[in-house]
């Protein structure tokens, strides 16, 4: 579903250093459209083409991979003022090779790529701004991929949910924190079962590792 385009929140970083006054304008020049979609619903699937960068406005996608024998993991979560798309819409090969899904309610700015990439005739100036932030989102984009890798090189379930405990903890500078995201989707995320991560957690907490409450979680 398509609607007339917002008014932008001030803290979206894809728009750091471009005032409000300037932004409609620029969203005009770029020929920005927002898009709504529910919970559970699919903005791209794998092997569709990718033309457009895509900013998360409100709700959160995951991107996933899915093997041919039906696993899937998530590789990265997008929350509000993420990207998604840039990946591909960036490289020579348009084709998506994993699939965006909504996991709640989610409303998203569509940018054309090749409108956010090239100057236009009136050489706005907000360009150039709006460059430099998508390569800064995009490096946060990498970050975010590499941890992943961190977490699921591990060679033992525990040692992947400490580690992704760690980065947690980390990120908001406690031991104490909430997962932001369920327990099947965690599963996914560490490339695991969910039984099997249910009965790890329970024997981290009885080893005196973590205390956990549903989402929230000590760690010790």
């Amino acid at each position: 579903m398509t609607d007339s385009l917002p008014i932008l929140p001030d803290d979206l970083p894809f728009f750091t250093g471009i005032s409000p006054d300037k932004r409609m304008a620029m969203l005009t020049c770029l020929g920005a459209r927002v898009r709504t979609v529910r919970k559970g619903e699919f903005l791209v699937l794998a092997q569709d083409e990718v033309r457009y960068i895509g900013i998360v406005l409100s709700g959160e996608i995951h991107m996933i991979h899915e093997d041919r024998w039906g696993d899937k993991a998530v590789l990265a979560v997008i929350r509000s003022g993420g990207l998604f798309g840039e990946t591909f819409v960036c490289g020579t090969v348009l084709q998506s090779i994993v699939t965006f899904q909504a996991v709640k309610n989610t409303k998203f700015l569509v940018l054309p790529f090749h409108k956010v990439l090239h100057v236009c005739t009136n050489a706005c100036p907000f360009h150039f701004q709006l460059i430099e932030n998508m390569l800064r989102l995009m490096a946060d984009k990498n970050a975010q991929l590499l941890e992943k890798l961190e977490v699921i090189s591990k060679k033992t379930l525990r040692k992947k949910l400490l580690t992704y405990f760690s980065f947690q903890s980390e990120q908001v500078g406690s031991p104490t924190f909430t997962i932001p995201i369920t327990r099947t989707q965690l599963a996914d995320y560490l490339c695991a079962d969910r039984t099997a991560v249910a009965r790890e957690l329970s024997h981290m907490k009885a080893d005196g590792l973590i205390e956990i409450d549903q989402q929230r979680v000590t760690l010790y």
